[in-house]
């Protein structure tokens, strides 16, 4: 094992033991047990950056193991053997666990306790992704400002996503593809912008393979 891997698996597994959004929240408490999920290994260069885990993900322990997660994978053109082969797709969302639900039933914001405590030290610990699929609007506005695209990461997330080609384009390495999220809620948005699968997709599921190998 090299320095690099020995370096992430240390990260790796203080992520899994973490208990910060109970013992030391940034507001409310976890409403739950906590239970980070990712899939990160050192050599994966398709980085999928997302939002935060949801009841079925809390659940399994696999991200995206649900209806927006294959809504991704068909936007991907991956099958799921291909999804979850840590080898060649890494996963990391802004927040690592589940964070509960609102009064209406939806998903809560990722949890804040988790990009301040471990997203800069995970991605210091391994090289640099070839490319990274960012979902949603916290996923962008994260690493957009990591890899110094600040003036993108101030805009909104249809914004971003229209300004593709200008995000894709700004750096020779670690190029981000902005998505909104797959969730079936997000379905008049696509309607609403039939660019997306028409020229966006084709571009995402191309860079995609090459990354993937």
């Amino acid at each position: 094992m090299d320095a690099s891997s020995s370096s992430l698996d240390r990260v790796l597994a203080d992520i899994r033991a973490c208990r910060a959004c109970v013992e030391a929240p940034r507001g409310r408490p976890l409403p739950h047990a906590p239970r980070p999920v990712l899939h990160v290994g050192p050599s994966a260069r398709l980085l999928i950056a997302s939002q935060a885990p949801g009841t079925r993900v809390h659940a399994s322990g696999r991200s995206f193991d649900d209806a927006s997660g294959d809504r991704l994978r068909d936007w991907l053109g991956l099958d799921r053997a291909g999804f979850y082969d840590e080898a060649r797709v890494a996963i990391a969302a802004m927040g690592f666990c589940f964070p509960g639900q609102d009064e209406k039933g939806g998903d809560l914001p990722p949890r804040r306790e988790c990009a301040l405590l471990w997203h800069d030290r995970l991605f210091a610990a391994r090289e640099a992704f070839e490319l990274i699929v960012a979902v949603g609007a916290s996923a962008q506005a994260y690493h957009l400002r990591r890899l110094g695209l600040g003036e993108f990461a101030r805009l909104g997330l249809t914004e971003r996503v229209t300004r593709w080609r200008e995000i894709f384009h700004a750096r020779e390495t670690e190029r981000i593809l902005p998505l909104p999220h797959p969730s079936w809620r997000n379905t008049g948005w696509l309607r609403r912008h039939p660019w997306f699968e028409a020229e966006l997709l084709p571009v995402l599921r191309a860079e995609v393979a090459k990354a993937v190998g």
